[in-house]
């Protein structure tokens, strides 16, 4: 691809006969926000640590900017890499923390002084500077492990679950400015999480994994709306997959009944799985909808009531503003562009 700075070409990594990463190929662009997402033991930090250059591929390639990598250490990589223990010197201020990779690289004092000055304007910490790192909240010290990174100019950052050890309402925070912080330097980041809400909030393009393979890529939009299995469908978000049969293009059987659907180039007859978000489906009084279910239980989430409601066996959750009590009976409605049909999973 002209426009990546990293390539993956078919990378295979085994730890003690254990395949972790199964012929793996991804391309990142320049200065795109890339998640990989996925449970523990999906295979995300290890191609995190093979483009930092902390693991070395059993089989296949890695180029960056072109060239193959390979073989070239860490540290002489273009890029950085912060980890969630933020591995910050207790024993040094927070300019000497920020400040270290420039002195290793033996630079000028004076410009020295200019960069990290620079980095803590752009992380709202410009009074820090002497402050000791255990004077620091969470948030802060993410902060420095971040801008010490960053001053050292790489052309990608490398980041393995940054933002695990902040509490909810400072990690989401956290996660607008890494964001804003990335468009505004302009480089590439490279972002591990298991946390599907931050891979939605802050990505250009998500890497969902499973099992050492790349179940799909794309857009936060994409992967939510278009999932291409069972797997994606249950792991992003949360969602109801129903057995189906496709009787034509554009129709599909579910729970008795036959709707009209968005999805084509699937078998007349074949077996298909139907993916219905919660936040899809329209409750109805009696009567009124194509489908009608008993309310088995309510609970109260804050923004919508989460709602199962029992169809002819099948319990959907439904999300939704309106409530219905448990044990009333209530009607169900969808338009075509709420359901999403899969080939049938394993």
């Amino acid at each position: 691809m002209d426009n990546a700075i990293i390539e993956l070409n078919n990378i295979t990594k085994k730890f003690d006969g254990e395949t972790v990463l199964d012929d793996i190929t991804l391309s990142v662009k320049k200065n795109e926000f890339v998640t990989l997402l996925g449970p523990s033991g999906c295979g995300k930090t290890t191609t995190l640590r093979i483009i930092g250059g902390f693991e070395t591929p059993d089989e296949g390639d890695v180029f960056f900017d072109g060239h193959l990598i390979n073989d070239v250490p860490p540290f002489k990589r273009q890029l950085n890499t912060v980890f969630q223990k933020y591995s910050l010197f207790p024993h040094m201020n927070v300019f000497e923390n920020i400040a270290f990779g420039l002195r290793i690289k033996k630079m000028d004092e004076r410009l020295i002084t200019s960069k990290v000055e620079k980095m803590l304007e752009l992380f709202n910490l410009k009074n820090y500077g002497k402050r000791r790192i255990d004077q620091l909240s969470g948030g802060q010290q993410q902060r420095i492990a971040i801008a010490r990174a960053l001053v050292n100019e790489p052309k990608v950052l490398l980041l393995d679950e940054p933002l695990g050890a902040l509490d909810l309402k400072l990690r989401k925070e956290m996660q607008q400015e890494l964001k804003a912080m990335q468009k505004q330097i302009g480089i590439t980041f490279i972002y591990v999480t298991h946390d599907q809400e931050e891979a939605l909030t802050m990505s250009d393009t998500i890497v969902v994994m499973n099992d050492g393979i790349i179940q799909q890529m794309g857009s936060p939009i994409d992967i939510y709306n278009e999932p291409q299995n069972a797997f994606v469908a249950d792991f992003i978000g949360e969602s109801n997959i129903i057995d189906g049969i496709m009787h034509d293009d554009y129709l599909v059987e579910f729970l008795g009944k036959k709707f009209e659907c968005l999805d084509k180039g699937f078998g007349k007859g074949e077996e298909v799985d139907v993916v219905i978000r919660p936040e899809d489906l329209d409750i109805t009084p009696t009567g009124q909808g194509k489908l009608e279910g008993i309310v088995k239980s309510v609970t109260f989430k804050g923004v919508h009531y989460e709602m199962r409601i029992v169809v002819l066996g099948y319990e959907f959750l439904v999300h939704s503003t309106d409530m219905a009590p448990a044990g009333s009976t209530v009607g169900l409605t969808l338009t075509p562009d709420d359901i999403h049909i899969m080939e049938k999973g394993e």
